[in-house]
């Protein structure tokens, strides 16, 4: 066994971490995306109606003062009216195909390719800048958003800064070249 195959058998948590975060992601919009579709040709302002009025749905909102009526739920039901057939299926198909790329990723760094540890990088550093907007927006700071984009920072820094001992190069190092044969 050669040094780069030793280097890529070092133990890497932080690396793991990512992998199971990306497949993580991936499945859970694999699951909306398959829940979206299911729903598509519901009467969804009829469900959204017999939801709240779900006897246990009103205990929880009860218990947590909150009153359906509100002006949460009434734009929500507003927003729900609003959706058709149509657009159910274009956010189910969209949702479906971030999945995917969550997917592929996660399976990518976990054959240690270097282009999956590209496409995660740049799938994170492409949110980086949409998450500081959302942040400076005025009256829109959202704990969730600091701690996502927090993450996206971490894995960005991460596979940059070690993507040379993480991912497998198809292409020789001039140090494993033996001396006597040409490049």
């Amino acid at each position: 066994m050669g040094t780069e195959t030793e280097v890529l058998k070092r133990s890497a948590p932080t690396f793991f971490g990512i992998i199971i975060f990306k497949l993580l992601k991936g499945m859970a919009f694999l699951s909306l995306a398959i829940v979206l579709y299911c729903l598509s040709d519901n009467n969804l302002p009829q469900e959204y109606k017999d939801f709240l009025a779900e006897p246990a749905i009103q205990s929880i909102l009860h218990i947590l003062r909150v009153h359906p009526g509100n002006k949460f739920f009434t734009h929500l039901a507003e927003q729900v009216g609003q959706l058709t057939e149509a657009n159910v299926l274009w956010a189910a198909a969209g949702t479906c195909f971030y999945s995917l790329f969550s997917l592929v990723e996660g399976v990518g760094m976990i054959f240690r390719v270097s282009w999956a540890g590209w496409m995660a990088i740049g799938e994170s550093a492409f949110f980086i800048p949409i998450e500081i907007y959302e942040l400076s927006r005025p009256g829109k700071f959202s704990w969730i958003v600091v701690a996502v984009l927090v993450i996206n920072i971490i894995i960005v820094l991460y596979l940059f800064r070690n993507r040379g001992r993480l991912f497998r190069h198809h292409h020789p190092r001039a140090s494993s070249v033996p001396a006597d044969r040409p490049m």
